[in-house]
């Protein structure tokens, strides 16, 4: 398969990553950004499109027309916020993502960044959990040719990539010399690395689960 991909969130942590490899790996012929800043990384494959305005697409939506793949990596942090924004950050503004790229591409697959402990029922009393359950469901009933929802729980930056949240950047910063240690806990602990291959492993390889937990990322990120 030739993947021809649209990438939402390339200047996230995740989304740097899934980027860089995308860039480097042979299956992946062209990448679409729709940033909301120009990201100046300059490479053939790529196209960029800057638009402010994430939760209103129309505008550009018909650029969208062509291409197989969606890696959605944007994401916020639930910390400090309240659960109707945080669903508006999360659940309407992903659908709305997922719902153009649909229309402009039926054949088309998508994948999503949620969050271990998610919680499928929606019923929980944690919120970001609900919100995020509620998410995966509603993009698991799209008609995609498939959808992967990727569950990671810590993830370890590499080769200089930051997360845009200062807090986490800290974290980072004091667990970096345990890595080496850390690494070895494939229940909890996965990369940068493992995560951006597995988002393209997982459509490569026809992954048959749509929920990915951090064994099934850290399995996929190994393959080649």
């Amino acid at each position: 398969m030739d993947f021809k991909v649209v990438i939402f969130g390339a200047s996230g942590m995740i989304g740097q990553a899934v980027l860089n490899e995308c860039i480097k790996n042979d299956t992946v012929s062209k990448i679409l950004l729709i940033s909301r800043q120009k990201t100046n990384i300059a490479n053939s494959k790529i196209e960029e499109i800057i638009h402010t305005d994430m939760f209103n697409l129309t505008p550009i939506a018909t650029a969208l027309s062509g291409f197989n793949v969606c890696y959605n990596c944007i994401g916020i942090s639930s910390v400090g916020m309240d659960e109707k924004t945080f669903t508006r950050y999360t659940f309407d503004l992903t659908t709305h993502i997922a719902q153009t790229m649909l229309q402009n591409n039926p054949e088309s697959y998508f994948t999503y960044i949620s969050g271990q402990g998610t919680d499928s029922s929606e019923k929980g009393r944690v919120m970001w959990a609900r919100v995020k359950g509620r998410t995966e469901n509603a993009l698991i009933k799209m008609p995609f040719k498939a959808v992967y929802i990727f569950r990671p729980g810590y993830i370890q930056p590499l080769n200089g990539i930051k997360s845009r949240t200062k807090l986490y950047n800290a974290l980072y910063f004091f667990t970096k010399p345990l890595y080496f240690i850390l690494k070895h806990f494939e229940k909890q602990i996965t990369d940068t690395n493992r995560t951006a291959k597995s988002f393209i492993n997982c459509i490569k390889y026809n992954e048959s689960k749509n929920i990915l937990e951090i064994e099934d990322i850290n399995r996929l990120g190994i393959l080649e």
